[in-house]
């Protein structure tokens, strides 16, 4: 048996394409620009990217594609790591002799993408969208510790948040006034 994920082909074209961008404002503003054409495609309303930190390349980039892949792990930072360490040939972002790894997101990490984030080896986070922005269009992030930013920090992981917010904020109330699916499993009534 094997799982494979399909991309679509503005994806395949982002993975083989070079691509270099030095200042964090780029590299954010071209996920956004995933993000919107994946909200194009019936993907969710997320994107994500891992950079060489130093040098701005490109190395991998992933879209939110839970429902069409009917696989509720293929969000955009899951895709993105799975990728870019597919293409670096190891598990670990972090291991000796690879560049130093910045993933940049459009939201701030769901509770099963903060773990992936821990456990890639990536060096720092870039965020845009927060996830209180996340879950006012009725998306369930998990239950994400309080504390998440100082325990990235703690293992070495530089986060930077609210970077482009009103930018990525703007498209999640775009999905959702063009009908986006919200796909929460379960929804929870909080008393």
């Amino acid at each position: 048996m094997e799982l494979h994920i399909k991309l679509p082909a503005f994806l395949i074209q982002a993975n083989t394409e070079p691509r270099t961008l030095i200042e964090p404002e780029a590299r954010m503003d071209y996920v956004l620009e995933l993000m919107r054409i994946n909200m194009a495609t019936e993907g969710g309303p997320f994107a994500a990217a891992v950079f060489e930190r130093d040098s701005g390349l490109l190395i991998a980039a992933g879209a939110n594609r839970v429902v069409p892949s009917r696989c509720s792990a293929a969000h955009a930072e899951m895709l993105a790591l799975s990728l870019a360490q597919a293409k670096l040939g190891h598990h670990d972002l972090g291991a000796d002799g690879l560049p130093a790894c910045e993933l940049v997101t459009s939201a701030e990490p769901c509770v099963m993408c903060l773990g992936a984030v821990i456990w890639s080896g990536v060096r720092s986070l870039v965020c845009a969208a927060r996830s209180s922005d996340v879950g006012a269009i009725g998306f369930d992030e998990g239950p994400r510790p309080e504390n998440w930013i100082n325990e990235l920090e703690a293992r070495g992981i530089t986060v930077t948040t609210d970077l482009l917010r009103d930018a990525a904020c703007t498209l999640l109330h775009d999905y959702i006034a063009h009908n986006g699916v919200i796909y929460n499993a379960r929804r929870k009534v909080r008393k």
